[in-house]
């Protein structure tokens, strides 16, 4: 039988809830999630970029033990001692730590779109032969035997299905072209200049 005198007290249900300032257990536990991830991250990437975070030493050490661990058990426990540590840390650590990943991811990004575009032309020199002529337009100090030969030779490699030898010597043909603009605009910039200060 419900009490007929509940609420009737004189005071309000929420009158003696304590406020609080500090976040909710929920709150808290995602925080660590965070930094364990975090943490992960960092254990995944190769050991010279982790020497290069700025980062407290005993945590880099952590970091550096739990990548040279192969047993699965101990692995993840080393992974929840760098979350531990990585809890320790204040948040302007934190914050460096997450800025110089995701400067990585971007640095990345931008390496394999380029690395994508030189794919993309060696495909066209192998497909067309205007190709070559344009790339020789854009770069008359070109060697135009060798590379009729290595695009002859990748033609053959992909019809023959042998190691792709030639096929890898455009690209690296190609990746130091694209090396070369800032040093040529140097170049042409003191030649404007020698030009004219006659």
């Amino acid at each position: 039988m419900p009490n007929a005198n509940r609420g009737s007290v004189g005071f309000r249900s929420d009158e003696f809830d304590q406020e609080y300032d500090r976040p909710s257990k929920s709150e808290l536990k995602r925080q660590m999630n965070d930094l364990q991830k975090l943490g992960e991250q960092l254990v995944d990437e190769p050991r010279d970029r982790v020497k290069r975070v700025p980062m407290p030493e005993e945590l880099r050490d952590a970091i550096l033990m739990c990548q040279s661990i192969t047993d699965h058990g101990g692995r993840r426990r080393q992974l929840q001692f760098v979350g531990k540590m990585m809890r320790k840390l204040d948040e302007e650590e934190v914050a460096v730590i997450q800025r110089t990943i995701e400067s990585w991811k971007g640095m990345s990004k931008a390496e394999t779109a380029a690395l994508h575009a030189l794919e993309r032309r060696r495909e066209k020199l192998l497909a067309d032969d205007k190709a070559l002529t344009q790339l020789l337009e854009e770069n008359p100090e070109l060697d135009v035997q060798h590379l009729r030969t290595l695009i002859r030779n990748a033609r053959k490699e992909q019809a023959e299905n042998k190691p792709p030898k030639a096929y890898r010597e455009i690209f690296q043909i190609l990746k130091d072209l694209g090396k070369k603009p800032k040093a040529a605009a140097q170049d042409d910039e003191e030649g404007e200049d020698d030009e004219s200060g006659e």
